[in-house]
């Protein structure tokens, strides 16, 4: 209140000079004397509002206190207008601090409520640093596993290479010892290459370029590159796309990416003469693309494992192609998850917006 007593000055600086023009206008001006004593309702109303019934009531004590010197004038020569405005003033009096009552309750509720804001301010701002301190820490964890991952999966091939260069730098290595030693410098060389390729997809965030794209050309799309790189006569693919599931949203490119991966895994898991299905259908505002294979499955203590950056069940796999999958489909606002398939086997799901052209 220090810094609003200017306020509290010019209220009583306004009771004073109503007290001081009425006794300065004649007696006789009863109609003005009238109206100048309703002014006293200003400063009284506006000290309890302001401020609180205490200042309410110093204003009002003054105003009493000015008004005693005209009572003291009128009582002579009109008793009943000067009772009648001791009156009104009274009731000026107890309205200033009745308002000024609730002015300080509700003054004191806006404090605690200021108060309760900066507290929950102060909570949310720790629980921001916790946050942000989880997740530093949470990809310190995630780049700690990636680089542990990354070193064991290039430690076989390196040792394989240092194993073929020791026995090409003994000079008598057989011929036959020479092209094998070379040979396996090759394939794991090559390894490598594809390793860190897949590494560097993965780490890698590419912007996405979302358009509506008919699905069916782009699984047939995704089936020919596969048959392309698939031995021949291995396994049998199969599509489907159910009314509701011609249209996703998605990167094309990107999305053809994701799929060929799904597919080349299941026609790799697959027996010879087996059939790999893939089928769309609409799941609610969602596009369910599913890949099946008819090989010996995924365990179900394992399932939870085969999206993490280099986990792999195969002997040569690097373990970051479906750890690429699940991001570029994160990326997209859709899941992809490994699901039970009854007629045995692997079935991957996954689920993307479907495009306004599909929506209903």
């Amino acid at each position: 209140m220090r810094d609003r007593s200017w306020q509290l000055g010019i209220l009583l600086l306004m009771t004073a000079g109503i007290g001081v023009l009425a006794l300065v206008i004649p007696v006789r001006h009863g109609q003005t004397q009238n109206i100048l004593h309703h002014f006293y309702f200003l400063p009284l109303i506006a000290a309890g509002m302001l401020f609180d019934w205490r200042r309410a009531g110093l204003v009002s004590a003054l105003a009493a206190a000015v008004h005693v010197p005209q009572i003291l004038r009128t009582w002579e020569h009109n008793p009943v207008r000067t009772v009648d405005n001791a009156a009104e003033l009274a009731i000026f009096a107890i309205a200033a601090l009745i308002t000024g009552i609730f002015s300080e309750r509700e003054r004191r509720q806006r404090m605690r409520v200021e108060q309760t804001k900066w507290e929950l301010e102060q909570v949310h701002r720790e629980l921001q640093q916790k946050v942000e301190s989880l997740k530093r820490a949470e990809r310190l964890s995630a780049v700690g596993q990636l680089s542990a991952g990354l070193a064991h999966e290039i430690r076989n091939p390196l040792a394989s290479i240092s194993g073929a260069a020791g026995i090409l730098m003994r000079s008598h290595a057989s011929q036959e010892d020479t092209e094998d030693c070379l040979q396996i410098i090759q394939a794991e060389s090559m390894r490598l290459s594809r390793l860190l390729t897949n590494f560097l997809e993965f780490a890698r965030t590419r912007s996405l370029r979302m358009q509506s794209a008919e699905v069916r050309p782009l699984l047939e799309s995704v089936m020919a590159l596969a048959l392309h790189q698939a031995p021949a006569d291995h396994v049998r693919l199969e599509c489907r796309v159910e009314p509701g599931g011609e249209v996703v949203e998605c990167d094309p490119e990107q999305l053809k990416q994701v799929l060929l991966n799904l597919v080349l895994n299941a026609v790799q898991a697959s027996p010879t003469g087996g059939v790999v299905e893939i089928s769309a259908r609409q799941n609610g505002q969602m596009l369910a693309i599913e890949v099946a294979d008819e090989g010996r499955g995924i365990p179900p203590e394992l399932r939870d494992r085969v999206l993490e950056p280099f986990f792999t069940t195969r002997e040569h796999g690097t373990g970051l192609g479906l750890a690429v999958a699940a991001k570029i489909v994160e990326q997209h606002r859709g899941t992809l998850a490994v699901l039970d398939n009854e007629g045995g086997g692997a079935r991957l799901r996954l689920e993307l917006p479907l495009g306004e052209g599909a929506k209903r």
